[in-house]
């Protein structure tokens, strides 16, 4: 078992050259199908539409006229509602009934118990991916923002890579992606990812923050490649296509970069009320990311 993990690390580490020059590309192929299925799907946060780690968000979503749901574990002081088998049940049972599917499940707790120096949030991202693997769900956003931010915190970062490297191989083996969702680079991402050593973690790229914090997302999405596991759709400025986001150029550049999956929307902007402006949004993206391309 020890002589596979050496061989994908080293197989991660001998990408660094092409890393450098930012021409980068998936080296596990364990976790290609869940990153780059045919066509794309439209999902939204369950946290978007108000609905925070409960089941009545397939509902929801499914009147929106959407694909399926990403699903958060909630807050919590000691353990996260997600943890308690019963809620997973109800949760997968209702995306059935609503012929739905979950995209991914997401830690947004993280953004107030940082994984960087909290205790609980280690112990959470073990434990949720255990949840991920009985769910049958291949995907974990990894939120660091707010008191959990990287951005300008070496120290902090180093300590992340240091956790990462300690689960690694247990998402590994449970083929569950730990993906970051930050306000880094695509180069301090791949740093990250390099460091740690494993194909188990990749980056969630969201437009809307990666703009806002003046990143070229469409060079981006084009130069991470297949270091992209899943998309969040976001416009901080108006609803899909009016704002600043050019998601044709943001289609070109997953074309370029063989991106097929997964555009989740977390809005920011809701004119119409949530349920219109995301009826509005989906409709949108369902003309430049359908489900078959």
């Amino acid at each position: 078992m020890n002589s596979v993990h050496i061989t994908r690390r080293q197989m991660m580490l001998g990408t660094a050259g092409a890393i450098a020059g930012l021409t980068l590309t998936s080296s596990c192929a364990h976790y290609e199908e869940s990153c780059c299925p045919k066509g794309f799907k439209i999902g939204v946060c369950d946290w978007t539409i108000g609905k925070r780690a409960d089941p009545a968000s397939f509902e929801l979503a499914r009147k929106i006229g959407l694909d399926g749901v990403q699903v958060d574990f909630g807050h919590g002081d000691k353990d996260l509602p997600l943890f308690d088998p019963e809620l997973q049940r109800s949760i997968l049972q209702e995306a059935e009934k609503q012929q739905m599917e979950i995209a991914s499940l997401a830690m947004g707790v993280l953004n107030n118990v940082p994984y960087k120096s909290d205790p609980r949030a280690e112990r959470w991202v073990e434990k949720g991916i255990d949840v991920a693997k009985s769910m049958k769900i291949n995907i974990i956003l990894l939120a660091f923002f707010g008191n959990g931010d990287l951005l300008n915190d070496e120290p902090g970062t180093n300590e992340v890579i240091k956790r990462f490297r300690k689960v690694a191989r247990k998402a590994e083996d449970a083929g569950v992606t730990l993906a970051i969702v930050s306000w880094l680079s695509a180069e301090q991402h791949v740093d990250i990812i390099m460091k740690v050593g494993s194909p188990a973690l990749k980056v969630y790229y969201d437009v809307g923050n990666s703009h806002k914090q003046g990143y070229d997302i469409y060079t981006e999405i084009h130069r991470l490649g297949r270091f992209i596991c899943q998309v969040h759709a976001k416009d901080y400025d108006d609803l899909y296509g009016k704002g600043s986001i050019d998601f044709p150029k943001v289609r070109a550049a997953m074309d370029q970069s063989g991106y097929r999956g997964w555009i989740v929307m977390e809005g920011t902007k809701m004119p119409l009320g949530v349920e219109e402006s995301c009826r509005y949004d989906a409709e949108y993206l369902r003309t430049i990311f359908p489900s078959e391309a």
